[in-house]
């Protein structure tokens, strides 16, 4: 947890839909970074020098910035960051340095940036006028993408987990006996492939003080903050330890900080929860068009997809190689089960879901198999390097029980409340329960944000991986914030909702925000017209 998906649209939408026709103001002066222990003592932090930029693409500079591993210890060993910028496209009308994570923990900020313009319409992708007055800076943090991205599986243990088959009727997908080795090998593997000391210092506390040598090295008195997903996470937690250098901060499908220090394996469940409420309102959906207009399943959806899943799990349809879209294979069950988890998270992709699953009931699995070997998803474990880097943050930040009884009675009480995505998120904790670098200094006061300007908290009412509740629960928590709820089915709604468009660009720009408990409707989801995003 809090992995926030692909833009499925924008990344998968255009390669599976052919594959389905085919198959089917810079300051100066600003001084170095004071930062907190555990404790809320000061620690001191260098100064860092002046980035220096090299271009790296249309429009991108790229610079290194050396940091400490350990901010106890300055002078210490020091670990680089990798650093993007956007420059503002209208540099007399710049107002600062824009800088953003854009969620997993593991996704990598500065990939992000440079997909931007290509991702118009989907989570996080910035307005023009955004652009236009901001400098967008994307940081790498610790352990992930080009800083040093945390390896722990070797290239033959992927693809054995690639192409293992996980039975969805047990809980986790494998028998308990078989979670246990498999989290044995993983941590070994973390281990081996890089210190203790650098596993423990990933902590979202680091990220944070990471970020304001960013805006030290820039030479910013204050930054603008957008965070989407786990991006939440790391906001909350910079505008805790260093509120007079926040000048607005939007926080986009937020995550409960409470629960993501205090308690994970409730945190797991409850996203279990909100990604089968999207599944079942995809059904609900089908269902309700009726099958003239949804033909899946012939008016009960529901039970269609349980024979579709049990039939698959039995006997695994073969996928031939199509050059340039997927080697071929198997799709089973549980493979099933992950597509459609994925795809009906997003209500622009609920008419490929459609042409997915009639293809399947008719002996193509091609288009489900495209997605499940494409969608990178969480907290299920899932054979990707994100997935690695996902999980060593988690581990230095979350305070996981190590006794195997707490992670049985969550994986009972997940798939109790979760019949058919429960299964995927039991036992999704265990590798943190037997982390081999233990974080004894890691922040775990409330993160309030006092003393920063009043933040934009943006939820969406079905959330598939942070349910609303969070976001309401943030709100409360944060010492000043307005919630604002966008209608619909998706993670994340800042670019893809000309409502919240307007308000996030507001807020970010002049620093105005809605009402409290406003909310933005959206289009009425459908399971075989596409919907056009931006379009609401």
């Amino acid at each position: 947890m809090i992995q926030s998906r692909p833009r499925l649209t924008a990344r998968y939408g255009a390669t599976l839909a052919a594959a389905l026709v085919v198959l089917t103001g810079c300051s100066s002066g600003a001084s170095g970074p004071r930062s907190t222990s555990a404790a809320g003592a000061p620690v001191p932090g260098p100064s860092p020098d002046p980035l220096t930029w090299s271009t790296c693409g249309k429009k991108l500079e790229c610079a290194t910035l050396e940091v400490p591993q350990e901010y106890t210890e300055p002078d210490g060993r020091q670990i680089p960051l990798a650093v993007m910028r956007h420059r503002a496209t209208d540099p007399d009308r710049r107002i600062g340095s824009l800088v953003f994570n854009p969620g997993g923990p593991g996704v990598s900020a500065t990939e992000t940036l440079r997909n931007l313009p290509k991702a118009t319409g989907t989570p996080g992708a910035f307005s023009a006028e955004v652009l236009a007055r901001f400098d967008i800076i994307a940081m790498d943090p610790r352990g992930v993408g080009r800083s040093q991205a945390v390896r722990c599986l070797t290239d033959e243990q992927r693809a054995n987990a690639a192409g293992t088959d996980f039975d969805p009727a047990v809980p986790g997908g494998k028998p308990l006996p078989r979670l246990l080795a498999d989290a044995v090998a993983f941590t070994d593997g973390c281990a081996k492939h890089q210190s203790k000391k650098f596993l423990a210092s990933l902590s979202t506390d680091n990220v944070a003080r990471d970020i304001d040598q960013v805006r030290s090295a820039l030479g910013e008195d204050t930054i603008t903050y957008y965070g989407l997903s786990y991006g939440t996470v790391v906001g909350p937690m910079y505008a805790t330890l260093f509120p007079d250098r926040v000048r607005q901060m939007v926080l986009d499908a937020p995550v409960d900080t409470n629960q993501w220090f205090g308690n994970p394996l409730p945190l797991q469940q409850e996203v279990a929860v909100a990604s089968e409420r999207t599944l079942n309102a995809w059904f609900e959906t089908c269902r309700t068009e009726g099958t003239a207009v949804c033909p899946f399943g012939t008016g009960d959806p529901q039970a269609a997809f349980d024979t579709l899943i049990d039939t698959l799990e039995a006997k695994p349809l073969k996928i031939a190689p199509l050059k340039g879209v997927t080697p071929g294979g198997e799709l089973d069950g549980a493979m099933a089960l992950e597509a459609t988890r994925a795809l009906a998270g997003d209500q622009n992709t609920w008419p490929l879901l459609t042409s997915a699953l009639l293809a399947a009931q008719e002996g193509n699995g091609a288009p489900l198999h495209i997605m499940w070997s494409s969608v990178t998803v969480s907290p299920f474990p899932v054979p990707t390097a994100m997935f690695e880097t996902h999980t060593a943050v988690r581990c230095a930040d979350w305070q996981t029980p190590a006794g195997i009884a707490a992670h049985r009675a969550a994986a009972t009480k997940a798939v109790t409340e979760a019949e058919r995505i429960g299964p995927r998120a039991a036992y999704s904790a265990l590798n943190c329960a037997r982390w081999p670098a233990p974080n004894k200094d890691r922040v775990t006061k409330p993160l309030t944000g006092a003393g920063t300007p009043t933040a934009l908290v943006v939820a969406g009412r079905l959330d598939p991986v942070t349910p609303h509740h969070w976001a309401e629960n943030m709100t409360r928590t944060l010492d000043s914030a307005v919630l604002l709820t966008r209608e619909g089915v998706g993670h994340g709604s800042y670019g893809t909702n000309t409502c919240v468009d307007s308000a996030v660009g507001a807020a970010l720009i002049h620093g105005t925000r809605p009402a409290d408990g406003t909310v933005c409707e959206t289009d009425t989801p459908a399971t075989t017209r596409p919907l056009v995003p931006g379009n609401r």
